[in-house]
């Protein structure tokens, strides 16, 4: 049976006609990446070749958001303008999550801080360390990146956070790092940090309120578990 193009589509059924009409949330991702690229391929259409691209990353936009070129090249009419296209469309939602509203985030548990690091760390191969620096109000004053790390470590400077903190004049501050290989577990020396960090805070009136260890999807809260001192 000959497939039929977008073009010939009922008009109700085309995804630029259908956000026109319905707007951007009526469209199932296959749609929306399929206006993104384009056209498909001589065998399939755009939101046929998008629907088995989302299949092989299990319909999960996170998981395709790690892909490279060479994933997508896989598949017949996925060439590298298109493969292109996709990736730094999904970079733009990842930075728009990150960007903060003018009015200052207030950290109140470790799922506020979970939800500021998630989108910055799900998906890097290798680990970084990082240190939030909160005012008084617990209000957010700003993210900074201590270190990044081999693929399975990295290594935090105590001096490094405590002096981002005292140029910041921030008076609580929380760790995060990430663990590529989706272990949310503290290693030996996570524990080893925290401690000191704790103890060298706590000497310039610097409250450490958390250290959270971040996987995709998941993450581990030293608070949480009753680890601060």
């Amino acid at each position: 049976m000959e497939k039929l193009t977008i073009n010939q589509w009922a008009e109700e059924d085309r995804p630029r006609e259908k956000m026109m009409r319905k707007g951007a949330e009526a469209l199932s991702d296959a749609e929306l990446l399929g206006i993104l690229i384009g056209s498909g391929s001589t065998d399939e259409s755009a939101v046929a070749l998008m629907q088995r691209v989302l299949a092989a990353c299990g319909n999960n936009l996170n998981q395709l958001a790690k892909w490279e070129v060479r994933d997508f090249a896989r598949f017949k009419g996925m060439g590298p303008a298109k493969s292109i296209t996709v990736m730094a469309a999904l970079e733009l939602g990842k930075r728009r999550n990150l960007q903060m509203p003018a009015e200052r985030l207030c950290v109140r548990s470790s799922v506020d801080i979970y939800k500021l690091f998630h989108p910055l760390l799900c998906d890097l191969p290798a680990e970084e360390f990082w240190v939030l620096l909160l005012n008084q109000a617990a209000k957010v004053i700003d993210k900074i990146r201590i270190s990044r790390g081999g693929l399975d470590q990295t290594t935090a400077d105590v001096r490094s956070i405590l002096r981002e903190a005292l140029v910041r004049r921030a008076v609580q501050i929380a760790l995060v790092h990430n663990h590529p290989s989706g272990n949310i577990q503290p290693s030996t020396d996570d524990v080893r940090l925290t401690q000191a960090v704790q103890r060298a805070a706590a000497t310039m009136n610097i409250r450490l309120i958390d250290h959270l260890v971040v996987t995709d999807g998941n993450y581990y809260s030293f608070n949480d578990e009753g680890r601060l001192e």
